[in-house]
């Protein structure tokens, strides 16, 4: 039996609120939120395994998020204020975690095969145009025939109900619930368990010869957490009691 080990197994400082891949480069951006409201954006290259910048931190320490990650550039945006969730300007920062472009007066719409759409938001109706990540200038109007949205190439877990397996688990699933993947010769479980009043939330990976990999994802929790992982081509993502990155090659 081949035991599996993480080949990304990062700590990070505080909870890790967003995540990103930029699927033309196989990076991964996160967004970390901490207890005393700061902010910060770690930059990981999935194909090494090896940091690009950790702890980033822009001139607004909390009021600023992740929008979306493209060729190598992450895209982050501003709210409006503290008691509004919506988002406002545009700043473009590279893999070595320089500034390369902002603006304030536009705002990010979605992410297309061609790159950003954007709109300026002092412009009534909205009109998307396509920009340049590197440059932030604006290509030409958004064309929804050619503009069409990029693959991400993330595959997340169904829902079943552990019973549908026909597999044994080395505990039984709380609520007879668990999120299941298969893919290249490996099942990918995480279930929750309730042992001596205590939920849990657990990830198992199996193949034909039995368990290869485990870990304990939370522990002592009060409620059933959400889908614990995701597969991102042939990488398996996880986070481990909200502030722990790993990732599995499979």
């Amino acid at each position: 039996m081949t035991m599996l080990l993480p080949f990304i197994n990062e700590q990070l400082t505080g909870v890790i609120w967003r995540m990103e891949i930029d699927s033309l480069s196989d990076t991964l951006f996160l967004e970390i939120r901490t207890t005393d409201k700061q902010v910060s954006f770690t930059s990981l290259d999935l194909t090494s395994g090896q940091p690009n910048f950790t702890n980033y931190i822009t001139p607004d320490r909390w009021l600023t998020g992740i929008e979306a990650a493209y060729n190598d550039v992450l895209l982050l945006h501003n709210y409006q204020s503290e008691n509004t969730p919506v988002h406002k300007g545009v700043m473009a920062v590279n893999t070595k975690g320089e500034v390369i472009w902002s603006n304030y007066t536009y705002a990010f719409d979605h992410l297309s095969v061609n790159g950003p759409i954007l709109y300026n938001i002092q412009l009534q109706p909205k009109k998307l145009f396509l920009v340049d990540v590197e440059t932030g200038l604006t290509v030409r109007s958004f064309e929804q025939t050619i503009d069409t949205e990029i693959e991400n190439y993330v595959t997340a877990p169904q829902i079943l109900q552990a019973s549908h397996l026909n597999q044994s688990l080395p505990v039984e699933p709380y609520g007879n619930i668990v999120h299941s993947l298969d893919y290249n010769n490996f099942r990918i479980v995480s279930l929750h368990s309730f042992v001596s009043g205590q939920l849990q939330q657990h990830l198992y990976i199996m193949d034909r010869s039995g368990l290869v990999y485990e870990d304990l994802l939370n522990a002592d929790i009060q409620k059933m957490q959400p889908e614990s992982f995701i597969l991102y081509k042939n990488s398996l993502i996880y986070i481990k009691n909200k502030s722990g990155l790993r990732v599995l090659n499979l």
